[in-house]
């Protein structure tokens, strides 16, 4: 069975995990609205994805 010999540093550790850290969202502005949007999905606010309305949302 295998068993680490000595204890791993913190140092070590940390430098193996450094590659886990969450990510920013890439977002864009919506060429519709100018709202941000996220990168390949509908726009929230006005329903368009890629110049065509997708989502028919009624303003009141």
């Amino acid at each position: 069975m295998a068993v680490p010999k000595k204890k791993t540093s913190k140092t070590r550790r940390d430098k193996r995990r450094t590659h886990d850290k969450l990510k920013k969202p890439n977002a864009h502005t919506c060429p519709q609205c100018q709202e941000p949007v996220l990168r390949h999905n509908v726009c929230g606010s006005c329903g368009f994805y890629r110049g065509k309305e997708v989502l028919n949302i009624e303003e009141i």
